[in-house]
């Protein structure tokens, strides 16, 4: 479930409780937590709703100016949801992220994270030669990247991602950089590694 900027700064400053949506089958359920550049939103009631029932209300609780507003931005089809939300904190990897200072045992756990990865991987290891590589090029499209791996642009973004589930690196407007806790887990590394 994504949403625009102003619907996001909306949701941090509580101003923006309600989100509707038009799918074909319902993509969240109460208690979901969803993470989003502003911290974890928690969906707190779904509910099918009839277009009727929606009122200026409700377009003002979902950040917009009007109904019309609300139903331009809405799929043309689909059921009608309406979805209580609010900012439930922070996102988890965001106070990982911004930690460098890792003890032995910490830096130990997180190199075997990225071991269970890389050997549940169908290919060569990898993780250890993606983080090298942020580190080398940061801000360098995931594209690029990609070529100068030799794996589909897709896929690269899916292995970043599971790279930034452990807090190790973050997603810029143009492609990515380590975190402080990335870095120090580069430094880390085998010295024998070197990005491809």
């Amino acid at each position: 479930m994504l949403f625009r900027q102003n619907i996001l700064k909306g949701i941090a400053d509580g101003s923006v409780t309600l989100a509707f949506r038009r799918w074909k089958r319902c993509g969240v359920r109460r208690g979901s937590r969803l993470r989003t550049p502003v911290g974890v939103v928690e969906i707190d009631g779904v509910e099918e709703y009839a277009a009727g029932d929606v009122t200026p209300q409700d377009a003002a609780s979902a950040g917009y100016a009007s109904l019309d507003d609300l139903w331009k931005d809405l799929a043309p089809d689909g059921t009608l949801f309406r979805i209580g939300l609010h900012l439930s904190g922070p996102d988890p990897r965001t106070e990982l992220r911004e930690r460098s200072d890792l003890d032995a045992g910490e830096i130990a756990e997180v190199r075997l994270a990225l071991d269970r990865i890389d050997r549940a991987s169908r290919r060569a290891p990898w993780t250890a030669d993606l983080l090298l590589l942020i580190q080398e090029r940061p801000m360098t499209p995931a594209a690029v990247l990609a070529e100068r791996l030799g794996r589909p642009t897709a896929a690269l973004k899916r292995d970043v991602r599971r790279l930034k589930e452990l807090g190790l690196t973050e997603s810029l407007d143009v492609g990515y950089r380590l975190s402080a806790r990335g870095e120090t887990i580069a430094r880390a590394l085998v010295p024998t590694v070197k990005p491809p």
